[in-house]
Formats: C-alpha cells, structure tokens, sequence
C-alpha cells in the first residue's frame, strides 16, 4: 500500500486529492494537510469583496468530503519536508504544526510514499511596506479580506452619496506580482457597483499595475481573434479601460504605501505618489516557509526550493536572457529532480523565467509581472500528478508518466466586468499554449485559432454558471469527475 500526502488543499490539492482516491482506491492511503478548514472558490472572491457574494457561497468546510470519500485530514501546516526520513525514522516524512483547535501547537510526523506540494503562495505582503489588511490597502486574496474590502467600499460609496469626491486605487501591490487578472476583475466590478450605486461621477479609479502594456496579465499579452478580425489584447484592454472612464498607471513598481498615499516608481524611473481613499492592492507571491532536511539533519533546502520559496521541478532554471527563453524550459512532470517522489503543483512550482519581458528601471528596480499558474491550470497539474502517481505504484520507477507543459497547455479565463443577471457582464478570453511558443507559433507565440476574447452579458452567465459547476465539483457530489478541470 502506497501512502499518497497532499500539502494544500486549494484547487491543485484539492484536486490532486479527489482524484487520487478516484484513481487509486481503497488500497492505498490520502492524506491532506491544510492550515485551513475550508475549501475557498478564489475566483468569486472578486464579488465577495464587492459585496454581491457572502462568505458561505464561495467557502465550504473540507472535514466532511475528505470524511465521505476516506481521505485522512490533517488541519495543520507543513513546517519541513524529510525526503530521507532522519535517524529514527526510515521513511520520508513531512513535519506539521496543528492549527485546529483541538491540537493547535502540536507537532507531528507524516510519513509518505508519493509528496504532492500544493501549498500555494505566501501572500508577501511585507515586501511592500504598509501594504495589506495590516498596512493601508485592502485585499481579496482570501475570502476574509474580501469581506473587509466589501466593507471598505460600502464606506466609500456612502461618502460619496454625500456629494464628496473620492479616489480609488486598485492593482498590485509590487513590481513582480502576479493575479493582474484580479486586479483587472475587481477594478471593473468595483467601476460596476459605483454605477448601480448612481455616484460614478463622483469617483476617480485608477487602476496601477507592472504590467508594461494594459492586457499584458502576466503572459506577455495576446493576439485575439475577434469576430474574424484580429487584435491584441493591449487594444483591447485600452478599449474597456476608455468606455469605462478609468486611468491606467502602467509599469509601476508599489514601494510604499502610507495612508491615503501610494509610492511608486515607474520602468523610465521617475517616481511618484497617487493619492487615495480607497485601495485594493494586491501582493507579491512567495513560496510559504518549507524547510528540507537530509537523513542527518543538514538544511538541503536548496535541493528542493529556488530562492523564492517555490518548489524546483523538472524546469530548466539556467539562468538566460529573456531573448533565449523557450517553450522547452517549462516543467512537464513536475517531479523534484532530486527527489523524483515529490510533485510541486499549481502556484508551489518555482517557473523557470516570466512571460512577460521583464524590465528594470534606470533605478535597478525589477518591474516584471509574474507568470499566472493559477484556476485551470493548477487543476491540471493536480489530476496530472495523480495520475503520474498511479503509473509509477503500478509500473514502478521506468513508468512512462504522462506530461502537461504549459507551453503545450491551453487555458480559458473568464473575467467579471461586473455582476448581474441583466446588466453584468465579463471579459471571455482563450489562448493556446499558455507560455508563447515562438517557433512553433512565428510571431505571436500562441495559437491565432485557440486565442480569442469577447466581452458582454452572456460572459457573466459563463461566470456564474463556472461558480456553482466548480463547488459542484469540489464538494465531489454526483459525477463530479465529468467537469474537466
């Protein structure tokens, strides 16, 4: 019997995890380990923070599927990896610390056959100083801070039911986060509900990002085919970003926040403050605080992480200029090359460079968003890993395991622009493959066939329909595995 541990139970765990007692059976043992008791819809945390969504619709608590589908649960975080167990213990093992409250604090042992990293990103807020639900700026990373951004805006539209002017700032938080696509969601859900609240003339938004051109979103912008016509994303971005009255600050790096002021610094390297009311920020990600030690005790940490926490797979991470990047450098099994048991998944893999031309200012200041691995592609790379789990318990380590290279990986988003059964809408897009291949594909790297967006009404149906068919599908009922990932 073969034990199978998942850190993380976020849509690449969680995944992971579901499809692993699917595929796998009674005859080897799941284990989950998560710091929370409850599965998270992150998308629809957009319309929590606007207030349009409560906390129960995008949240349920994990125990009871794990308990129905026989998983073992351990609410707990991961605190170090043994991937050669120690001096009393034969076996690999991953070392936790309790977070419910009947254990909270203790510490405990879970040895495994198979490692599945799912953990996701350490929301770094610190990297920005007064950053964050602890700084200046609300959030919408979880669905607690979309509750307090909702609640935030609500005091902003009351003030401006008042006949007073307010300012609102939405973006990120960093030259190099990530999630612009959030960014871009919330801004235009935030302009929406301005509008059904009748003060939008009322309220400047700007919306500051590192993304060096309005639809860059991390992946170096698209070509869309559009009603047989073709066009970028960067148009079609400054399109929405006109009809909606919204000013764009581009290439900017956050370097403080204070209240009701942001700091920034832009790719010429002129710096410069934007004044606020109200600011929804987002924050760098890092990889969460993992240790790995060896069989004696010594720190080999870096065998398994890069310097920015997030796992090292089977990527080529020799370090290049942008212009020598290729397809072929992206992971596409997603094993530790050092210790081939352990799978990193989702936001835990370490990328091997960014989509986007990274750029740097006269100042030296990195301003580079990002690569996206999130929603589907994350869920992917879950079912991916079990499924490379199986072969490998069933055909031993010559198994062929089968592969899933974002840059031979397509990816559909549907991005709110606003909710509403009649006058909602949402901004559809496609591209293939997710990373530009510019050999396969001369000139724009992607698909002119797979990449396409359009924007209206019946995108917020698709949306809506998304929500409920994805916690359909997370809570495992009735043939849940039919909806692909």
């Amino acid at each position: 019997m073969a034990h199978i541990v998942i850190l993380g139970a976020g849509i690449a765990g969680h995944t992971a995890a579901l499809h692993a007692k699917r595929l796998l059976g009674k005859k080897h043992r799941v284990t989950v380990i998560s710091p929370n008791s409850k599965w998270n819809w992150i998308p629809s945390n957009i319309w929590v923070g606007v207030g349009k969504m409560k906390q129960e619709q995008v949240t349920f608590p994990l125990a009871p599927i794990y308990e129905r589908k026989k998983i073992e649960f351990h609410q707990g975080l991961a605190k170090s990896i043994y991937p050669e167990g120690d001096s009393s213990t034969a076996s690999p093992f991953v070392e936790i610390e309790y977070t419910d409250e009947a254990r909270r604090g203790q510490i405990s042992r879970i040895e495994y056959d198979y490692l599945v990293n799912a953990t996701g990103p350490k929301l770094n807020f610190a990297a920005t100083q007064g950053l964050g639900p602890d700084g200046h700026t609300v959030s919408v990373c979880t669905s607690g801070h979309a509750i307090e951004a909702a609640q935030a805006l609500k005091n902003v539209i009351e003030v401006l039911k008042t006949g007073k002017r307010q300012s609102l700032a939405i973006g990120v938080g960093h030259g190099t986060c990530t999630c612009e696509g959030a960014a871009f969601e919330y801004t235009f859900n935030v302009e929406h509900e301005l509008r059904v609240a009748g003060v939008r003339e009322l309220a400047t938004i700007c919306y500051i990002t590192n993304e060096n051109d309005l639809g860059d979103f991390g992946v170096g912008g698209m070509v869309f085919t559009q009603q047989g016509f073709q066009t970028t994303s960067k148009l079609w971005t400054e399109s929405l970003f006109r009809e909606r009255g919204i000013h764009a600050i581009t290439g900017a790096h956050v370097e403080k926040v204070e209240p009701g002021q942001i700091f920034y610094e832009l790719i010429d390297g002129t710096k410069d403050v934007l004044p606020f009311d109200f600011a929804m920020l987002l924050p760098p990600f890092r990889g969460v605080d993992l240790k790995a030690f060896n069989k004696s005790g010594a720190d080999i940490s870096e065998l398994l992480f890069a310097p920015s926490g997030f796992m090292k797979v089977d990527a080529d991470y020799t370090p290049k200029p942008y212009e020598e990047w290729r397809a072929e450098d992206w992971p596409k099994s997603y094993r530790n090359p050092s210790y081939p048991n352990i799978f990193a998944v989702g936001i835990a893999f370490a990328p091997p460079h960014q989509i986007s031309k990274p750029m740097k200012s006269p100042n030296g200041t990195l301003i580079a968003p990002s690569p996206p691995r999130t929603g589907m592609p994350s869920g992917i790379m879950g079912k991916l890993s079990i499924m490379s789990i199986k072969e490998l318990i069933e055909q031993g380590e010559g198994a062929k395991v089968p592969t899933a290279s974002m840059a031979d990986m397509g990816a559909a988003c549907v991005a709110s622009a606003g909710s509403g059964l009649r006058k909602g809408s949402a901004a559809s897009m496609t591209m293939y493959p997710i990373v530009p291949d510019y050999i396969k594909y001369p000139g724009t790297g992607r698909s002119a066939e797979d990449t396409f967006g359009e924007i209206g009404l019946s995108g917020h149906w698709v949306k809506l329909l998304l929500h409920y068919m994805f916690i359909y599908k997370a809570k495992a009922r009735p043939g849940w595995s039919l909806i692909p990932e």
